[in-house]
């Protein structure tokens, strides 16, 4: 009985070290951050007339900025890849990602039963003019029901 408690007790503490660890360096992490965003998709299953889009006001044309995209999926996404359609107010790319190794293991981090991955869209981007600028992202695949695909999202980061 009493090691039980003990085994609680430590288990608690653990976990509150653990949170406060995560909160500092989530906290010194974000500080760059001046866009994120993520889109549900409806059952995992991501159709491919569905199109994610979104808006950024950009006020500081002097900065340049990383843009990421992150794809959540479930172990049930059959591919080792996706390819993305990638829009923005003057051009499309057609961009490859890699979800999986050869040997059939996630890439990106786990949690709770989802894998996130990171994916670099532009590393040194810098906006023109001051203003809205809207991004959309489709995917590319030859399913036009994609399973497996739980959340959408899209990132800005000022670069240090």
């Amino acid at each position: 009985m009493k090691n039980n408690h003990l085994i609680r007790y430590s288990v608690r503490l653990l976990a509150f070290a653990i949170g406060i660890w995560a909160t500092m360096i989530l906290s010194s992490c974000t500080n760059d951050i001046i866009y994120s965003e993520f889109y549900p998709v409806s059952s995992e299953k991501w159709h491919a007339d569905s199109i994610f889009q979104t808006e950024l006001a950009v006020t500081d044309t002097t900065t340049s900025y990383q843009i990421r995209l992150y794809l959540r999926h479930t172990e049930r996404y059959p591919y080792q890849n996706i390819w993305l359609f990638v829009s923005d107010d003057i051009h499309t790319d057609t961009l490859e990602y890699y979800l999986a190794d050869d040997r059939g293991h996630w890439l990106g981090d786990t949690h709770n039963g989802f894998i996130e991955m990171s994916m670099l869209y532009e590393d040194n981007h810098r906006f023109q003019n001051t203003g809205v600028y809207h991004f959309s992202i489709q995917h590319a695949m030859r399913d036009t029901l994609l399973r497996g695909i739980t959340d959408v999202g899209f990132e800005v980061v000022k670069n240090r």
